[in-house]
C-alpha cells in the first residue's frame, strides 16, 4: 500500500504551565500559569488568548482542547491561562486575563506571535471575562503587575454562551432560579462583594447595583470596541440567553462590530458546543479578524 500525504497541517509543540504572572502578598506569592500551542511556521502569527469557564469559582484552563486544537492547526499561538477566582474578588480576574495579554505581548518573540494580532476566547465565566478584556482595552485602570508599559489591549474577543451583565444572568428563567441569583451565596454576589466573614453578613448581586454594573461588561460600552463575536445556545438553563442578546444590542446601538449567533436547541457548554462546524465557525471569525495587517 502507498500513502499520500498532503502536508497541509502544521507541527503543533505545546508549551506547559508557564508561570505568566505572580500574585503577590506579604505572607505568600501565588505563581498564575497558562499552557501554549504553538504551530511550527516561520512567521509571526496571532495569537488566542483562551480563558475558561467554571461559574467564577474554578478556572481549568487545560479544557476545551478540540478548540484550542483547531485554532493551533489554522496557525494560532493558543494561549491557556487560569486565572483567580471565588474567594477573590473582582477586578482579581480581569487584572489576571490583562497579565495575560501582557505576557504573550512581551514574550511574542519566544513564541512567535505577532503582537499586533491578539484576540481573546471565553466560555460562561470566561466569556465574561473575554468581554471585559475587549470593554476594557481602553483604560490602564485594571493593569497591574509586570509590564506595565505593554498595552494588554485585544484585538478581538469571542465569548461562548458568556455573562455581559452579572445584575441579571437568570433574567427570563423561573422565580426559583431568580431567588438563586439573589442570594448573597450567589457566585456573583461572591464575585463582587466576597464571602461573608467577621461582621460582614455578605450581599446580594441587587444591593449596589452600580457595583455589579462596573464589574459588567455591558458597563463600559464607551470608547472603541475591538470586534466581538457572541454565540449563545437558544436551550441554555444556567446563563440566559438574555445576556448576549442584551450586550448585543447595547453594542450594535453604539455602532459597534459584533457578529451574533444562536446555536439552536444548544444548552450550556453541552456536545453541540464541541463539535466541528461550530468549532469551524469560531476559528474561521478569528481568522477574518485577525488576518495580516
Amino acid at each position: 500500500m502507498t500513502l499520500t500525504i498532503v502536508t497541509d497541517r502544521p507541527r503543533i509543540d505545546e508549551v506547559g504551565e508557564v508561570v505568566y504572572h505572580q500574585v503577590k502578598r506579604i505572607n505568600a506569592v501565588r505563581g498564575l500559569r497558562m499552557t501554549l500551542l504553538v504551530p511550527r511556521t516561520p512567521d509571526p502569527k496571532p495569537a488566542i488568548l483562551y480563558v475558561p469557564g467554571g461559574g467564577f469559582t474554578t478556572a481549568a484552563h487545560r479544557k476545551f482542547i478540540e478548540m484550542r486544537l483547531a485554532l493551533a492547526q489554522a496557525g494560532f499561538v493558543v494561549a491557556a491561562a487560569e486565572y483567580r477566582v471565588v474567594p477573590d474578588v473582582f477586578p482579581a480576574p480581569l487584572e489576571d486575563g490583562k497579565a495575560a495579554v501582557r505576557y504573550l505581548r512581551t514574550h511574542a518573540d519566544d513564541y512567535g506571535i505577532d503582537p499586533d494580532r491578539i484576540g481573546v476566547l471565553g466560555d460562561s465565566a470566561g466569556g465574561w471575562l473575554a468581554q471585559m478584556l475587549a470593554m476594557t482595552g481602553d483604560t490602564t485602570d485594571f493593569d497591574r503587575g509586570d509590564w506595565l508599559d505593554t498595552s494588554s489591549a485585544v484585538q478581538a474577543a469571542a465569548s461562548l454562551y458568556g455573562i455581559s451583565d452579572l445584575r441579571n444572568i437568570g433574567a427570563g428563567f423561573s422565580e426559583a432560579v431568580s431567588q438563586v441569583h439573589a442570594s448573597t451565596a450567589s457566585t456573583e454576589a461572591l464575585l463582587v462583594h466576597g464571602v461573608a466573614f467577621g461582621d460582614f453578613p455578605g450581599a446580594t448581586i441587587g444591593s449596589d447595583p452600580a457595583k455589579a454594573l462596573a464589574a459588567s461588561p455591558i458597563g463600559h460600552l464607551a470608547g472603541s470596541k475591538p470586534p466581538l463575536l457572541l454565540m449563545h445556545g437558544s436551550a441554555d438553563d444556567l446563563v440566559s440567553p438574555v445576556q448576549s442578546r442584551q450586550m448585543v444590542a447595547a453594542l450594535r446601538e453604539r455602532e459597534a462590530k459584533v457578529d451574533y449567533v444562536v446555536v439552536e436547541d444548544a444548552g450550556h457548554g453541552d456536545d453541540p458546543w464541541f463539535q466541528p462546524a461550530l468549532i469551524d465557525h469560531v476559528v474561521g471569525w478569528f481568522g477574518e479578524k485577525l488576518a495580516s495587517r
